[in-house]
């Protein structure tokens, strides 16, 4: 098949291509030139923002499904849609389980109220922008209109930061503050999964909205730290700490403490989601050993720093907090446990 990627540099645009190569797919990517494509695809450069920045894909050139990963303004998704319309025969827009109304119904997965977007729209807030690009693509490619509704990624590549924060603070060692409660599912794709997932889907000819992530309590947040001691090879220690202790220190869930979230509805709504669709048309999830242990080869071959985008906050938590909040929750302990003197 031939495929034209918006992105393909990056995180998920990567992995799709990655994948689509190894199954002797004809790849064009269409990037601003930051990082260097993977070798293998036919590469042309633009930058969507700027005017007239879609000229390199303004040619005769067709091909079977284009796949987008951008997250911005709805606007720059209308044009590559209006450009491409007779030259794609589907369009796949990676988009995110952040377009539902929150919180998430429960149970209802794609069924689900989602918010307003435009295509017209310029720059909004992350969930009205994908609500917005997938009904760009939507009123031009209508049902040959592919909508994958993410949830939280892991695994190499990965430009958030959010799993290589825990894997270099857990390599450091020590006593590592542990979000409570430890056995909490949590409910992510590996970003290979995702590709392999997105790319089956096109030559099966899907069309519409899937939640894609693993089905709830694919793994623990005890199992996903635990993980990255062994295989880091790291003598840290994990100091379990109640999730109201952490709140009360003002430690941001999900940015201080990436992939945390406490009880309540931002935590049912990010790992308890129903995906029951994705898994009936083929999803599979590779265990988290091997997106930990992976992630982690990987940040390794680059140095040990992961890529950060310039559009998302730093994530993690500073080695100060970190320490006073362990030292308060000590001393909390200390008091609690009689003494054994007479």
């Amino acid at each position: 098949m031939k495929i034209l990627l918006l992105g393909g540099t990056e995180f998920v645009g990567r992995a799709i291509a990655e994948d689509a190569l190894a199954r002797g797919w004809d790849v064009t990517v269409f990037h601003r030139g930051h990082h260097e494509p993977p070798q293998g695809v036919a590469s042309l450069r633009g930058d969507r923002t700027a005017e007239d920045g879609l000229r390199a894909l303004a040619t005769d050139e067709t091909w079977d499904a284009v796949v987008d990963t951008w997250s911005a303004a709805p606007s720059v998704v209308r044009d590559a849609v209006n450009l491409l319309s007779g030259r794609v025969e589907r369009y796949v827009y990676i988009s995110s389980r952040s377009v539902y109304v929150f919180p998430e119904p429960d149970g209802l997965g794609e069924d689900g109220p989602v918010v307003d977007g435009s295509p017209d729209d310029g720059d909004v807030e992350y969930a009205a922008a994908k609500r917005g690009a997938e009904l760009a693509a939507v009123d031009v490619f209508g049902d040959r209109a592919l909508l994958v509704r993410a949830g939280l990624i892991l695994g190499p590549y990965e430009n958030i930061g959010r799993l290589p924060w825990w894997l270099t603070r857990i390599a450091k060692g020590g006593e590592v503050l542990a979000p409570g409660p430890r056995d909490a599912g949590l409910q992510y794709i590996d970003v290979r999964d995702l590709a392999t997932w997105t790319l089956n889907a096109v030559e099966q000819g899907l069309g519409g909205p899937y939640d894609v992530v693993s089905p709830p309590g694919h793994t623990t947040m005890r199992e996903l730290l635990e993980t990255c001691i062994q295989v880091t090879g790291s003598d840290a220690e994990l100091a379990w700490t109640p999730p109201e202790t952490i709140l009360e220190a003002g430690i941001g869930p999900w940015t201080d403490l990436p992939v945390w979230l406490p009880p309540g509805d931002a935590y049912d709504t990010m790992h308890r989601g129903n995906v029951t669709k994705a898994l009936s048309a083929g999803l599979r999830c590779r265990p988290v050993q091997e997106t930990v242990t992976d992630t982690w080869e990987w940040l390794q071959s680059i140095g040990g720093r992961a890529p950060q985008r310039p559009d998302r906050p730093t994530v993690g938590l500073d080695a100060e907090t970190e320490a006073k909040v362990r030292c308060s929750c000590e001393k909390a302990r200390a008091r609690a446990t009689p003494s054994t003197r007479q």
